[in-house]
């Protein structure tokens, strides 16, 4: 049982990367509909592409290294660093819709732990999520994996693989695709993974980036989109 229990955070860590976190994260494709809908994205080829690009210059260039910083600050007892954090995640969705995800997501996840007894009776857990006033997912997502002690490198991980999952999960809805071809496009992002977390953990606020116009214009022109799926 004592070599056993080491394993508890990996388990932890397996539960905020499930598609079955009740945050809603099934409805959201950030402008990949949109980029099916214009022709963009027309195969899987394609699919692998805007992923990947999203991949490697916004996700991992900026949220990932945000959230090391949030985790960081989360276990030092930093909460005003978590707060400022929060502030310049929500700043920087560039429209609409991505700024109005992020908020759902982290308010369904807060919901969720602040009622979840092995976050919840965790002492002084509850109290210091529950004071972010507009806690975008980041936020909640790393005081659930910092309160469970999930290692830094392990948690980013599995942010970068639930996010790509669930564009891949879009792009088999929406393009189509089939099955075998979204486990083909999990293999080859899931190689991509070490590396950029690798990066995130070193790279230097002031490097930090989110610059993907695509991504800004797609989710623009998914707002007044004829016939969607998806919430972005």
């Amino acid at each position: 049982m004592h070599a056993a229990a080491p394993l508890l955070p990996l388990l932890r860590l397996l539960q905020l990367a499930s598609p079955a976190l009740p945050v809603g994260a099934y409805t959201y494709s950030q402008g990949l509909e949109w980029a099916v809908e214009s022709g963009v994205v027309a195969r899987e080829a394609d699919a692998a592409a805007w992923i990947g690009d999203l991949l490697a210059w916004s996700v991992a260039r900026f949220e990932a290294p945000l959230l090391a910083g949030q985790l960081a600050a989360w276990g030092a007892g930093d909460d005003a660093e978590v707060l400022r954090l929060n502030a310049d995640f929500l700043a920087s969705r560039e429209t609409a819709e991505l700024r109005a995800e992020t908020v759902q997501m982290g308010w369904s996840l807060v919901k969720l732990l602040t009622e979840l007894e092995a976050f919840a009776a965790l002492p002084g857990w509850r109290a210091r999520l529950l004071a972010i006033d507009t806690p975008c997912f980041p936020s909640a997502w790393s005081a659930a994996a910092a309160a469970w002690q999930v290692p830094v490198a392990q948690a980013l991980a599995a942010y970068l693989w639930a996010w790509a999952e669930n564009q891949v999960m879009a792009a088999v809805k929406a393009v189509p695709l089939g099955q075998s071809a979204g486990q083909r496009l999990l293999a080859t992002l899931g190689e991509r993974i070490p590396a950029l977390v690798e990066q995130a953990l070193n790279l230097p606020e002031a490097r930090w980036s989110n610059y993907t116009p695509g991504l800004a214009i797609a989710s623009s022109r998914h707002e007044t989109q004829y016939t969607r799926l998806f919430r972005s």
